[in-house]
């Protein structure tokens, strides 16, 4: 009997140990997660202060590691990597951080707004650990970082194959974390301004001119500005207007410098220039034709305009087939070049 009382009385003490020892792991995980919950009420408490200031929040590498690295975290982060200062000398960065800015606020003041997503920059003199970090060597450099687990393939833009304004930034920001962000671009009166001149030039020329408006007849005239605006419209001008994409594109890995893109699906703003100048070429070859057929008297004068323009046309149009085939892989026919 007394063997089994002793029995009992340890196996009532294991117990009460082992619910001791439970109570303690309860106590021990419930402060962990009160901790964890107090930290990252903190961290999106700094972030929406941050962000009542500034739609987009500068971070230098210790805040990067702290808001963006680190959990715990409930929110996404749509990170530009760029490099601003003058001395960088990089216009891209520059466009670029304007339609980043034009997309954060227009997320900002938008009736959808809340503390899951935030808009963000790292600057290379303020957080050049933060670019070798990421293995970066070049900007700008759009990265999603989701609420849970680490950034995937998809998570970094491709600036290059699609551009970056607001309106591309805002249908990737879409796919990555399912908020739709309409852009909201502030009123540019620019371009009202520039017209408004215009049309005032005109109509004082055209005062100043009242009694002798046979410039208006001129075929030449009107023929250069139709010229003009063809030139301007076929080589992509109003593309580069709507996607803004780069001026050109440096390899990172060979530093090799590319001005013509190599997907139809893409230009750079050098490659619209050297089309329009090609296109340009071409036509004056034309021209010069032209006018061989027209100079009256002198062969040898008509034998060289027409050489020369043959020469023009047969020259610049292989150079412009060439590009052509360039981005159009796979396309058969060439002239003079490959």
């Amino acid at each position: 009997m007394a063997c089994a009382k002793g029995t009992r009385r340890m196996a009532a003490l294991q117990f009460l140990w082992v619910c001791l020892i439970f109570c303690v792991l309860i106590q021990i995980t419930s402060s962990q997660y009160k901790k964890k919950e107090n930290v990252l009420t903190d961290k999106v408490q700094q972030l929406m202060e941050w962000n009542t200031k500034k739609s987009v929040i500068r971070f230098n590498g210790e805040k990067f590691r702290q808001y963006v690295k680190t959990s715990p975290r409930n929110y996404s982060v749509v990170l530009m990597l760029t490099a601003l200062q003058p001395q960088r000398q990089c216009a891209v960065c520059r466009q670029a951080n304007d339609e980043f800015t034009i997309l954060a606020n227009s997320w900002r003041y938008s009736q959808q707004y809340s503390n899951k997503l935030f808009f963000a920059m790292v600057d290379y003199d303020e957080g050049s650990d933060v670019f070798s970090g990421l293995k970066l060597n070049s900007a700008p450099v759009f990265m999603h970082f989701p609420a849970k687990g680490k950034p995937k393939r998809g998570d970094t833009m491709d600036i290059h194959r699609v551009g970056f304004s607001a309106e591309t930034l805002s249908r990737w920001v879409a796919e990555r974390t399912d908020i739709q962000i309409r852009v909201f671009r502030p009123p540019n009166y620019s371009g009202t301004l520039l017209l408004a001149l215009l049309f005032s030039l005109i109509g004082g020329l055209l005062y100043l001119k009242r009694n002798n408006l046979e410039f208006l007849y001129n075929k030449t005239s009107w023929g250069i500005a139709a010229l003009s605006v063809i030139f301007a419209m076929t080589s992509g001008q109003m593309w580069n207007h709507i996607r803004g994409p780069p001026f050109m594109h440096r390899n990172p890995n060979t530093g090799q410098v590319l001005y013509i893109h190599s997907s139809s699906q893409g230009q750079f703003i050098m490659e619209t220039y050297i089309v329009m100048l090609l296109n340009v070429a071409v036509v004056a070859g034309m021209i010069l034709l032209n006018e061989a057929n027209l100079v009256k008297g002198d062969a040898g004068k008509k034998r060289i305009l027409a050489l020369v323009g043959l020469g023009c046309l047969a020259f610049f149009f292989s150079l412009l087939l060439s590009v052509f085939r360039s981005k159009y892989q796979g396309y058969p026919y060439s002239f003079l070049f490959k």
